[in-house]
């Protein structure tokens, strides 16, 4: 949810096998193979790296500028603090000096243990019901304490400073530049006063289903936590669901069942949830704009900051916003 910032390219490019296999080996205190597979991911440098023992881990290089030490130390808390309660997470494992983070020049890495399983698209009944319970207790946890070096999600923080990152480094084209400060802000005063009185906690984040495996004859795992925030609990849901706030109450209804075993269940902040999603719309523009100063984003993403890009994601805004209204004047949320 931080923008990354401009100097961020340059550090990763010391990144090669040798280097990765010597810092890691050098902080964990683990001989190590010379396997070292690099992962997706669209921020942070991620590697499978295998010790002579056999052991497999994954080491993860944080994206320099993106979050400091203190706040990088709150996701590894969140998630000791969840392995603790014995919630199904992959937590970060402690180096030879009993830290979870290491640094080297101002780039942090962590190592964590490789987990199999695989992703599911589309989820059964009974999955919504184990979702459910499985953030229901999450959030119990998130819910204990404050995250005070990560971001609040809410508008008039977190997306304001997006749409005038856009605006000021003029990434949108100057003849739809008013258009678009129009809707989104717009949005932002139309939204920030549903936040009030939200369940604001600690939350994962990015919860899609990306983000969550499934193994044979185990519960689901929750991965990926490096966009951990505080912010309305439903943050966690929204995404997750197949449709549309209005086209979904069945599996809402499924999730809350499950989400209640160990905590009330937000209904008021239901409405939120169209509001998040224009949020997220506004958040991605933003992390594009970051990502163009790596040529590389460009290269695989030719068509964006195009007239026609923008026009888009003003139309898809539009829309949104009246998706938004016509709920609100319709009482369509609790």
């Amino acid at each position: 949810m931080n923008p990354v910032t401009e100097n961020n390219v340059a550090d990763f490019q010391t990144l090669d096998p040798d280097a990765i296999l010597d810092l890691v080996e050098t902080a964990y205190g683990l001989p190590l193979t010379g396997l070292c597979r690099p992962y997706t991911s669209y921020i942070n440098r991620v590697y499978e790296l295998q010790a002579r023992s056999g052991e497999s881990i994954v080491a993860k290089f944080y994206r320099p500028g993106r979050w400091d030490r203190a706040a990088l130390q709150e996701e590894h808390d969140f998630l000791l603090e969840l392995k603790a309660a014995e919630i199904d997470v992959v937590a970060p494992l402690a180096f030879q000096n009993g830290e979870t983070l290491a640094s080297n020049n101002g780039m942090y890495f962590a190592v964590f243990p490789k987990r199999g399983g695989r992703n599911v698209c589309e989820f059964m009944e009974q999955d919504w019901i184990e979702i459910g319970r499985i953030l229901g207790r999450v959030h119990m946890i998130g819910s204990e304490r404050v995250a005070n070096h990560r971001v609040t999600w809410r508008p008039a923080a977190v997306t304001r400073d997006q749409v005038s990152f856009i605006l000021d480094e003029e990434l949108i084209p100057k003849t739809m530049s008013a258009e678009y400060r129009a809707v989104t802000e717009e949005l932002i005063e139309l939204a920030e006063p549903l936040f009030n009185n939200a369940d604001v906690i600690r939350i994962h984040g990015d919860f899609h289903f990306a983000n969550l495996i499934s193994r044979p004859d185990a519960s689901f795992v929750m991965i990926d936590f490096d966009d951990m925030a505080m912010g309305p609990s439903v943050q966690d849901l929204w995404m997750l669901l197949p449709g549309y706030r209005s086209e979904v109450q069945r599996e809402i209804n499924l999730f809350a069942q499950g989400y209640e075993t160990f905590r009330a269940f937000p209904d008021a902040d239901l409405r939120l949830i169209e509001i998040l999603r224009a949020m997220r719309y506004i958040h991605f523009c933003a992390w594009c704009g970051h990502q163009v100063r790596d040529g590389r984003f460009i290269q695989n993403n030719p068509n964006w900051g195009t007239a026609g890009y923008w026009r888009e994601e003003i139309g898809d805004l539009q829309k949104q916003l009246g998706e938004i209204r016509t709920e609100l004047d319709q009482c369509a949320y609790p």
